[in-house]
């Protein structure tokens, strides 16, 4: 804040020089005195102290005071004219006497204090701080004297750094209103700082302990970056010097390592956003990268300030891909940093990390090939001080005991070959020969005539005993079938006789026991018939 933002008077300092004012003098004017009397009032609340006004241009002269005309509100019934004897002169004058209503005259102040204070700052401490609903915050600002009730609508509120709290000493910047419905005097605050710590030290506080308690910060969480990655993104700027350096580094360290650079905004208002979008893009092509890295060279806390907002911290916290943090210098420290998987001190360091077991590696390799060449070039002098001191015949005796040692050994295992392989072939031959036996001997197509014949036996003993059985009962069956057929009425129908039936289907046995004009029903060997009686006789010479 600029030197003359800090010299800038208080509330508590206004109010204490008001004491060392003294009051304008009336104009003995009848037209005068209203405005002189409300120019004395509001030099008595002390509203009309200027913003760059010194202690001796605090009073408003009376007389600009009287030029102001007065403003007559709408709806505000015409002034009475009353006589009034003046104090200081024995004669009798006619004055005005103005009559206003609650409204019209809070409206009037309030337009009188809004064009006198439109810019000022206020110094005190929070107290009854109230986020309402619809994200204005409301709050009262004090000192030890006296009280002043701030309101921070929901536009400004989301420009703050930090989060008002009671108890913190801070500086707010608005313009003075009243508000009509308390007729209350309020402070329509349009920018908050914090005193003692800057504002983005005080909102880095805070962010960073709400998010330890959400437990961001836990060391469970963090995922250990990738032995041997195929593929590094990095998210900074393409045109910065950080860029070449991860380059220099990587192509030093691991030469064959791919990097895939997310070209983002690294300072300002949108760093946030578009390193965030850089950390969803990795993430929703998982396949291009195996681990990402956000990288910016060092700057002041103004310049880091992105890398500490709260939103850019959950999506590094909720990315499926291990994140590397190499923002600013080793001394400095962001949001960014503790969310991160594992922080790097520099830009370059971070590229030391993504590459170090590769290094390691190839360091090791090195190590142990210098190894092996050491020891081979040992046991190579080594050889040739043993076969310095030997003759070359003595060493083609040698050799040639050598090979026939080595003959003879290969002729001795060759024969213990033969004889193991022998051992372990005849047990299993004696129990193949064994099993042939049993097998032939258990043959299937001898067990299956065997089978088969005694099968046809069996359906012969079957036969006959079931002919023995069924024999005379089909002869009974017969002879009874013989004298039911005979009994049989259908017999002796087929002989031309005839049943016949009444309509209600009982039998006739006698023509009494039908009339003229029934319908009967006859029926015959094959068939029936049905007929309706013309006559009926009993006898010969008798009719019905």
């Amino acid at each position: 804040m600029s030197e003359k933002q800090d010299n800038l008077p208080t509330l508590a300092s206004l109010r204490a020089r008001r004491g060392h004012v003294r009051a304008p003098r009336r104009p003995s004017g009848s037209q005068a005195a209203p405005s002189a009397s409300a120019a004395e009032g509001f030099h008595q609340t002390g509203l009309l102290f200027g913003l760059d006004s010194g202690p001796e241009d605090l009073l408003l002269p009376v007389a600009e005071a009287a030029a102001v005309p007065a403003l007559e509100p709408q709806g505000v019934s015409q002034p009475e004219s009353v006589a009034t004897p003046p104090a200081s002169s024995p004669r009798r004058a006619v004055s005005e006497r103005r009559i206003w209503s609650v409204r019209a005259l809070v409206a009037d102040v309030r337009q009188h204090v809004e064009t006198a204070y439109t810019d000022l700052w206020v110094e005190g401490e929070i107290s009854n701080c109230r986020i309402a609903p619809s994200g204005h915050v409301y709050f009262t600002l004090k000192d030890g004297e006296a009280q002043l009730p701030v309101v921070l609508f929901r536009r400004q509120a989301l420009l703050l750094r930090f989060r008002p709290a009671d108890g913190l000493a801070v500086l707010v910047r608005g313009r003075i209103s009243i508000y009509d419905t308390r007729g209350q005097l309020q402070l329509v605050a349009e920018t908050m700082e914090p005193r003692g710590a800057g504002a983005l030290q005080l909102a880095f506080e805070q962010l960073k302990a709400r998010l330890l308690a959400e437990g961001l910060f836990d060391a469970a969480r963090k995922r250990a970056l990738p032995a041997f990655p195929a593929c590094v993104g990095i998210i900074t700027s393409p045109t910065g010097a950080v860029i070449r350096d991860i380059v220099n580094v990587i192509r030093r360290r691991h030469a064959r390592l791919n990097l895939l650079v997310f070209p983002a905004t690294m300072q300002g208002v949108n760093c946030a956003a578009s390193v965030a979008a850089g950390v969803r893009w990795f993430n929703k092509n998982s396949s291009l990268a195996d681990v990402i890295v956000i990288a910016r060279g060092g700057g002041s806390m103004e310049d880091l300030a992105g890398f500490n907002d709260e939103s850019l911290a959950r999506v590094i916290a909720g990315s499926k891909i291990p994140v590397v943090s190499a923002i600013g210098h080793e001394t400095d420290f962001t949001i960014a940093d503790f969310v991160a998987d594992l922080r790097a001190p520099t830009p370059s360091a971070a590229a030391e990390l993504v590459t170090a077991a590769q290094h390691r590696i190839e360091e090791r390799v090195q190590s142990l090939a210098m190894r092996v060449h050491r020891a081979g070039r040992f046991h190579l002098m080594h050889a040739r001080q043993r076969y310095a001191r030997l003759s070359a015949e003595s060493v083609l005796t040698r050799l040639h005991d050598a090979v026939s040692r080595r003959d003879q050994r290969i002729d001795e295992l060759r024969l213990r070959l033969e004889s193991a392989a022998a051992r372990r072939l005849r047990l299993p031959a004696a129990r193949l020969g064994g099993l042939s036996e049993r097998l032939r001997r258990q043959d299937v197509s001898l067990r299956i005539a065997r089978a088969q014949r005694r099968l046809q036996q069996d359906v012969a003993r079957f036969e006959r005993a079931a002919s023995q059985m069924l024999s005379p009962r089909w002869n009974r069956l017969n002879r009874a079938a013989a004298r039911l057929e005979a009994l049989s009425p259908l017999a002796v129908l087929s002989r031309g006789y005839a049943i016949v039936y009444a309509a209600d289907g009982t039998v006739l046995r006698a023509a009494s026991e039908t009339a003229a004009g029934q319908m009967i029903r006859a029926r015959l060997s094959q068939g029936s018939l049905e007929a309706q009686v013309t006559d009926t006789k009993t006898t010969e010479t008798s009719n019905t």
